[in-house]
């Protein structure tokens, strides 16, 4: 009993303190028990302390005696609850802790998008264009279209441009593949050589004027840039060191001037080693302006003599029909990711002595890895014209 406690006859308007008052059927009522509180305790949400036993966080404690002028007809006062759960409220106190961890994730999932929208803006203000790369997994084609050349040809043809160069002594009629929005371009070296001006026709009919941005000579490979240019749509890198012989191969380019020509065939070889000639004026006059720049393979010439300055590259070799006008533009894996730049192709047409009926792709086909591509990029990209 507390200081509260009071005897009969205490009591000036109830001979019972309770008389008239509702009372609890879940235990009698002791007279003598201090007055309830005028109003009940709020109820938080019931939690399991034991299996089929309700508890309820902060519900009735032991109270202390009223204050009302010792008569019993004051307020009770609620003692404090303690903040350390009593025995079998851990489920609370868990219940309660989820709201930070769900703030938490919430945060972390704006963060996330909000980071997403800060590249995307970081790269519109600065004009950074980057080419889109996969593994050979991926796949631009749908999965169940993996392999049908229709299907290829519809999703790649868009990023691939026909590249009219003119030169001094003529002009030079190549392909190029689109690897940025922006009008990024690569292309063979040995296409964009020595060029006075250059035109890029892309597969929609549109025309631009690109400028070179870089060339690599040893590779044979060039960077142009359109101007004026957005919203193109460029093709993705794969990865050629997973290509393996026997792989099934879609050739797009621009033989004979022939733009958004579709071929395909197989892998027939790889690592061949292709040497062509770096000298710009050499491989003008042995034919170069229209697609046949000369190459060695083997051990022996074809399109003509590539001189004394020459460099030599391990290429993709495919029996996909290639011709003069092929050079820079794509070859594509059954996923419609590039793995190859054509870049040196027999024709035999090209041979002295040969007629009209001989003429086209002999089925000797060599296109430069994307990987090299890839890693030349940066060097290109600087503005090298090694």
């Amino acid at each position: 009993m507390t200081e509260s406690f009071r005897r009969d006859g205490e009591y000036e308007q109830h001979e019972n303190p309770y008389q008239g008052a509702r009372q609890h059927s879940s235990s009698p009522v002791n007279p003598e028990w201090p007055p309830p509180p005028a109003y009940r305790p709020a109820q938080a949400e019931p939690v399991s302390a034991a299996p089929g036993t309700p508890a309820w966080p902060g519900g009735p404690q032991p109270m202390a005696g009223g204050e009302g002028g010792g008569n019993g007809g004051g307020t009770a006062v609620l003692p404090t609850v303690s903040a350390e759960p009593a025995p079998g409220a851990a489920p609370a106190a868990r219940k309660r802790a989820r709201g930070p961890f769900a703030l938490l994730a919430a945060v972390a999932i704006v963060a996330a998008a909000i980071g997403g929208g800060t590249a995307y803006a970081f790269q519109e203000l600065t004009g950074t264009d980057t080419a889109a790369s996969s593994s050979t997994t991926a796949s631009v084609v749908p999965s169940s279209k993996k392999g049908d050349v229709a299907s290829i040809a519809a999703a790649v043809s868009p990023s691939v441009v026909e590249v009219s160069a003119t030169l001094s002594n003529g002009t030079s009629t190549g392909s190029g593949v689109i690897i940025t929005s922006g009008g990024e371009i690569v292309t063979n070296n040995h296409v964009v050589s020595g060029a006075q001006s250059i035109k890029v026709t892309t597969s929609d009919g549109k025309s631009y004027t690109a400028k070179v941005v870089g060339t690599d000579s040893k590779k044979d490979l060039a960077l142009i840039k359109l101007e004026g240019a957005s919203g193109l749509k460029p093709a993705t890198l794969g990865n050629s060191s997973g290509v393996k012989v026997g792989d099934t191969v879609v050739a797009i380019g621009s033989p004979e001037g022939l733009s958004g020509t579709v071929t395909s065939g197989i892998v027939s070889a790889l690592d061949r080693d292709v040497t062509v000639s770096t000298d710009e004026s050499q491989g003008q006059q042995q034919g170069g302006g229209d697609g046949n720049w000369p190459f060695q393979f083997g051990g022996r010439q074809f399109n003509g003599d590539t001189g004394s300055s020459t460099t030599t590259y391990k290429a993709i070799q495919t029996d996909a029909s290639l011709n003069p006008g092929n050079s820079g533009g794509a070859l594509i894996d059954a996923g419609g990711n590039i793995i190859g730049i054509n870049s040196a192709m027999y024709s035999a047409s090209s041979s002295s002595g040969s007629s009209s009926s001989d003429a086209g792709s002999i089925g000797l086909g060599f296109a430069i890895p994307i990987n090299t591509v890839k890693a030349d990029l940066a060097t290109l990209r600087s503005g090298s014209t090694s």
